[in-house]
């Protein structure tokens, strides 16, 4: 299959986490985040978890929680533009249903080719 995202850059130790399943080829691709703890829904929401161009310009993203896969969906509401970089934020303001945090915030900087 062939490899639509350029990872351009992450957080370390991110490298063997951050994986591309994509069946063809768009720009309004679904970014999907396992955790391995049940989170407080309340702490999911795009001020801790969110996409921005290079420039820092906040992308319109719906975001929605699983609670049976502990896992959260970010999905644009409007096509990645090819060819131009973003970054995913996912901020130490998401925490688990026990209040811990994550503990380093993660970035990945990517784009379409």
């Amino acid at each position: 299959m062939a490899n639509y995202l350029e990872f351009e850059s992450m957080s370390a130790g991110m490298e063997n986490k951050v994986k591309q399943d994509l069946k063809f080829k768009t720009g309004n691709f679904v970014w999907k985040i396992k955790f391995n703890v049940p989170l407080d829904p309340k702490t999911v929401n795009n001020v801790n978890l969110y996409v921005t161009s290079l420039n820092l310009s906040p992308l319109k993203t719906a975001i929605r929680y699983n609670s049976l896969e502990n896992e959260i969906e970010i999905e644009p509401m409007e096509a990645y533009a090819q060819n131009e970089s973003y970054i995913l934020n996912i901020t130490t303001n998401v925490k688990s249903l026990n209040g811990k945090p994550l503990k380093e915030p993660i970035q990945v900087q990517f784009k379409i080719d």
